[in-house]
């Protein structure tokens, strides 16, 4: 038989030994407890779908027709199969590079976003002040709520780009690029992928339209989302800051202002009449990348809009490698769509990415907390990636090739 166990000498606790057991968690100090207890995007997500109104979420979290573009972007990231190397020094780990030039403290850009304020009241703005604090670029779309002298007043430290949708009216289009020069934007994107507006049928189905719209439905929704309402009611009327529009679907806004004539000739005038780098977003053939390249493009965004332009639009991910070795060293090659990780950049780097853009993640984030909330996505990007490279065995971002991964087949198994 085994012996009886010892007796335990039992003492009460002093306060410096119970002190460090019922202190704040990490990061509790400096964000709302809501925020703090998210540890990854998929968690800010949640924390936003209870925060803002079914109609508002669903416009930034859908996509279009079946959502099946969407699904593709992320089921492709999930194929990732890592291949780490061990036995590296990885005490120090580098995250840094150079966007168009300029510094980036990771390989990340905030993405042009429209209708910004619709999910936080603060808008542009937070973000940009987000990304300035993050050592990152920040994209203003030309349907944000915020113009783009009051952006760069309100992040004058900030690495702002601009983004344009080219218009019927080719004037005002070239107006918005002189005040986007004249406020020091450092880049300009010009999206290429809106011939027509997508059909985001969550949006259909809500009735969402720019600016909501109150109805009986509505003042039911009050009483769920106070603080939304509030917000939206007592700070500035909600509408376009650089388009002219009554109240009406997105898509209706969209259709109205995009040009579906727009062509190559237009991107080589654009070219002449924008003097700094020159970005532009909507790759989704290797051919397209290489002719846009040739009239002069500084970097391409390998895109399919996140999803919510043409169904069943290439995989970002699957066509990257491709883009990347026809333009080689002539231009940079970014990608962005279905991006909520980390590991997920680390894998479009190791493919060839310079960057990533990301919409979605960050505007998570700012549904969830406004600024603090989107300060929060970037960091959780940032651990992500820092945890991501020591696994791997990889020290800075130009360590990384396609050696370092794998795409497992498609399959049930690959998820």
């Amino acid at each position: 038989m085994r012996p009886a166990p010892a007796s335990m000498n039992r003492r009460l606790p002093r306060w410096s030994e119970l002190r460090p057991l019922i202190a704040p968690a990490s990061g509790a100090r400096t964000r709302p407890r809501h925020l703090a207890r998210a540890a990854s995007i998929r968690d800010l997500r949640a924390i936003a779908r209870r925060r803002v109104p079914r109609a508002v979420f669903d416009y930034v979290d859908g996509a279009a027709e079946t959502e099946t573009s969407l699904a593709r972007a992320r089921s492709a990231f999930a194929r990732v199969e890592f291949q780490p190397r061990v036995l590296r020094d990885v005490s120090r780990v580098d995250t840094s590079t150079t966007l168009l030039g300029r510094p980036a403290a990771l390989p990340l850009v905030l993405a042009p976003t429209g209708f910004t304020r619709l999910m936080h009241a603060e808008g542009e703005p937070a973000v940009a002040r987000a990304a300035a604090a993050l050592g990152i670029p920040y994209a203003l779309s030309t349907m944000g709520t915020t113009t783009p002298e009051d952006l760069a007043a309100a992040a004058p430290k900030g690495d702002n780009w601009f983004q344009l949708y080219m218009g019927r009216d080719r004037a005002a289009a070239m107006e918005l690029v002189r005040r986007a020069e004249a406020s020091a934007y450092s880049a300009l994107i010009l999206t290429v992928d809106t011939a027509v507006a997508g059909a985001r049928l969550r949006d259909v189905r809500n009735g969402l339209t720019i600016p909501p719209s109150l109805a009986m439905s509505t003042m039911l929704d009050m009483a769920r989302y106070p603080s939304w309402w509030l917000n939206l009611l007592t700070t500035r009327p909600l509408s376009f800051a650089c388009v002219d529009s009554s109240t009406a679907t997105f898509a209706d806004v969209v259709d109205e202002l995009l040009d579906p004539a727009l062509t190559f000739d237009d991107l080589a005038a654009l070219r002449q009449a924008w003097s700094g780098p020159l970005v532009v977003k909507g790759i989704q053939s290797v051919r397209d990348a290489r002719r846009v390249v040739d009239l002069g493009a500084d970097a391409v965004v390998v895109s399919n809009h996140g999803g919510r332009q043409l169904d069943r639009a290439p995989v970002p991910l699957e066509l990257l490698p491709g883009v990347v070795e026809a333009v080689g060293d002539q231009a940079e090659v970014y990608l962005d769509g279905g991006v909520l990780t980390g590991g997920d950049v680390v894998a479009a780097v190791a493919l060839g990415a310079k960057a990533v853009l990301v919409g979605r993640a960050y505007l998570y984030g700012l549904m969830a907390g406004g600024r603090q909330g989107v300060e929060h996505a970037g960091e959780i990007l940032r651990a992500d990636i820092l945890r991501t490279m020591r696994l791997l065995g990889v020290a800075t971002l130009d360590e990384l090739g396609p050696h370092h991964l794998r795409l497992r087949p498609a399959g049930p198994s690959t998820v």
